[in-house]
């Protein structure tokens, strides 16, 4: 069995000081903090649980949770112990739903209640919208520019508004989840005010209508999902104390991500004087502006009195002269930024190389690998850049990882298209969506509902085109698929098709009236198969699960995807052990309709490895880059527009031109929730407070969104700006900093060598 790596001086300090209480630790880019987090994990497990225990780990997203998986396994193989059991990893919302489901009764739902996911909400909301503006498109005239002609204030109506409109409502009706203040409640607190808020009246509207239709669906979504189960948690304290014995530690990752409401029921879980450590890094917290996190919720846990505080400092990722550049941008932030209050965006510790002889090393530094391109290009002019650079680079680097990362999609998008003019390969799965997890679980799914009703000839008929399901590809052999499913579709018995008798055999008639034998053998094939999964039906639904899946699938894919479903089905079997092959088969059900998404069962965030892509480019956003390193990196459009510092001339995507005073309009319709849902309150609302103090939010997460993108990088890492679609983009302010900082450094350098 392979050696273990050694734990570094920080990580030894932390797993040697743990036993039990809070804690918080900082981590750095690097600093493997999932490694430590899954290694004291598996130090807890060994430590003595009771078997009905498990060690909760809670992480972010769902590629983080195989990985969790694999990692605690591997540690507890290592130590010759049983590697599936002592621990449960979930996202937020798989916890919130796996609490919700023992005890649905105690949020007004059913048993077998639905989860809308973020596709079908979408459409909800987008029906709200479209109704709502039928009956009230003048009701925003008030916030658009009085400069606007006619003809531009149509198209604004038309083509602009309904698309804000609906993301202005998503962000209102999360925010009130988040606060867990209903519409009822918001519409009585509006009939109160002295003074109308137009924006709140809308938010109010809009999730009075989302929630109804959710309601008419017998759904929830995934934000009701985590305020419903806060809701429980504080309405049986019975319930609650067998959840606290269950998970008698809890471990937190990426907690710089936490929202109010995550960090509000980990708290009820863990209890006032419970075991829960939080590991996160405040300088990666880049999902203020999509999400409800916040990362001075975790700030603020840091400094409390009983709390344990740990610094993981060291990281081996980068080259010295990378960990300099991005140690350099948070102390430029700290106390050079002109604009005081977002100085604490960025905080220590600095990032510390690993010591000598700790493993694994950091690279050779390289510090002529850093090419901070000052040049004045237009956005076209900067792809060429990038891709000839590319060109020349590529074939002396066939073994080495690169990637390219992009602020937004659409210039992602724009650089994919490049590539491909010029030939160069590349891989794009991060800026895309991949459906084969609900497709192998919705195969499995058809499989085990016909096997919990073996008499019924529509369910078999679902599972032969399963079986068959490759044959789709042909127009010719999908044809005669669907016709041999029809024909099962019309036997009225199947036993006697499945278990004929020298005088009843469906089959024998069938080919008395169908001359085409490889029909005939087809259904013998097809025979033979059900009856062997009918002697499997007796077997534990991990066992069967991975039966199925032997049978049925013949990628690597789709037998790693079967591996962790049957893994997770049997957890959820030990923990109703009333349920049969039907409950099962539902729960499968509902990863195979994306409702679990968020148990780490979708490639939507599946785990990603560059290092299966060398020699091609990778192309992604700085968001999906969070957590994944490559050797070289391309890091683009850092200009004031996508990095707004506050200067004069910077402008800020949330502030539309056609709105007066550029006002942010989501940002205000907070502003107006905040109103609502805190009456007492003596600051009343005071419009283009909100847009001036978004801002700085946007200017804080930008630095820490630079700040990530600049540690993905290992070896080599070149950072280029643009002039923006309209041409008056200018340097962003801390790209201006490095490159002046940067060339100093080489120059000193070159003195003293």
């Amino acid at each position: 069995m392979n050696e273990l790596p050694r734990l570094r001086k920080h990580q030894e300090a932390i797993l040697r000081q743990y036993r039990s209480g809070m804690m918080g630790i900082s981590a750095v880019p690097g600093s493997g903090k999932t490694y430590t987090l899954s290694y004291l994990a598996a130090n807890l497990i060994q430590a003595g649980l009771e078997d009905d225990q498990e060690i909760l780990v809670v992480t972010l997203v769902n590629s983080a949770v195989d990985n969790f998986y694999r990692r605690v396994g591997d540690f507890l193989e290592h130590r010759g112990a049983i590697p599936v059991l002592g621990y449960r990893v979930r996202t937020l919302h798989g916890l919130a739903h796996d609490i919700i489901r023992e005890r649905p009764e105690l949020a007004g739902l059913e048993n077998q209640f639905t989860i809308c996911d973020e596709r079908e909400a979408a459409d909800i909301l987008d029906d709200c919208i479209h109704a709502w503006f039928r009956s009230n498109s003048d009701r925003m005239d008030d916030y658009l520019a009085e400069t606007l002609e006619e003809s531009r204030k149509a198209y604004v109506k038309k083509e602009q508004l309904p698309l804000l409109l609906r993301d202005m409502a998503g962000n209102f009706i999360r925010y009130a989840k988040d606060y867990r203040a209903s519409p009822e409640k918001l519409a009585e607190n509006l009939s109160q005010l002295p003074v109308p808020l137009p924006l709140a009246e809308f938010g109010t509207a809009i999730y009075s209508n989302y929630q109804r239709a959710l309601a008419y669906r017998g759904a929830v979504d995934f934000d009701d999902l985590i305020r419903l189960s806060l809701q429980i948690l504080e309405s049986d304290e019975d319930f609650l104390q067998r959840l606290r014995r269950r998970w008698p530690f809890i471990l937190e990752d990426e907690a710089q991500d936490s929202s109010k409401l995550q960090e509000e029921i980990l708290s009820i879980l863990s209890g006032p004087t419970g075991n829960w450590v939080r590991v996160g890094d405040p300088n990666q917290a880049i999902y203020e502006t999509f999400t409800t996190a916040n990362p001075l919720y975790l700030r603020a846990f840091f400094t409390k009195p009983n709390v344990q505080k740990f610094d993981l400092p060291s990281s081996s990722r980068s080259t010295q002269s990378i960990i300099h550049l991005a140690n350099q941008l948070i102390n430029w932030t700290m106390h050079e930024h002109p604009l005081e209050p977002v100085r604490e965006a960025l905080q220590t510790p600095f990032i510390q190389p690993v010591e000598p002889g700790e493993n694994p090393p950091n690279p050779e530094d390289n510090p002529l690998g850093i090419h901070l391109v000052d040049r004045k290009q237009t956005p076209e002019e900067e792809v060429s850049f990038v891709v000839r650079s590319l060109e020349r680079w590529l074939p002396e680097h066939p073994k080495t990882t690169v990637s390219i990362l992009a602020p937004r999609n659409q210039r992602a998008f724009d650089l994919v298209d490049a590539l491909r003019r010029k030939n160069i390969p590349y891989n794009d799965d991060l800026l895309r969506s991949s459906t084969s997890t609900r497709t192998s679980a919705g195969a499995l799914t058809y499989i085990l509902r016909y096997l919990s009703d073996p008499q019924s000839s529509q369910k078999l008929a679902s599972v032969f085109k399963v079986w068959r399901r490759e044959d789709r590809k042909d127009a010719k052999l999908n044809k005669r698929d669907e016709q041999i499913a029809e024909s099962i579709r019309k036997c009225k018995n199947l036993e006697t098709y499945l278990y004929p008798h020298f005088d009843v055999d469906w089959l024998k008639d069938l080919s008395g009236q169908d001359p085409d034998s490889t029909i005939i053998d087809i259904l013998s094939n097809f025979r033979d198969l059900i009856n062997r999964w009918h002697a499997a039906v007796l077997l534990p639904i991990d066992q069967l699960i991975l039966t199925l899946a032997q049978d049925i699938f013949t990628q690597p894919a789709d037998l790693a995807i079967a591996q962790k479903l049957a893994s997770l089905l049997k957890q959820t079997h030990s923990f109703h052990r009333d349920w049969h092959l039907p409950e099962l088969t539902e729960e499968l059900a509902i990863i195979a309709k994306n409702e679990r998404r968020f148990l780490g069962f979708s490639n939507d965030e599946s785990g990603f490895d560059p290092n299966l892509y060398q020699g091609k480019v990778v192309v992604a956003t700085i968001h999906k880059a969070k957590g994944l390193e490559w050797d070289r990196v391309y890091l683009m459009s850092v200009n004031n527009y996508d990095f707004p510092s506050g200067s004069i001339y910077d402008t800020y995507m949330s502030e539309k031109w056609y709105f007066r005073e550029r006002l942010n309009l989501d940002a205000e319709a907070l502003a107006q929730l905040d109103i609502l849902i805190d009456q007492s309150t003596t600051d009343w609302y005071e419009e283009g407070k909100a847009t001036a103090k978004a801002r700085l939010n946007y200017i804080r997460e930008r630095l820490r969104l630079l700040y990530v993108g600049i540690t993905r990088a290992k070896q080599e890492l070149i950072i280029t700006w643009n002039t923006g679609r309209r041409g008056d983009a200018k340097e962003a302010l801390p790209l201006i900093y490095l490159t002046d900082f940067w060339q100093q450094f080489l120059v000193k350098r070159t003195k003293e060598e």
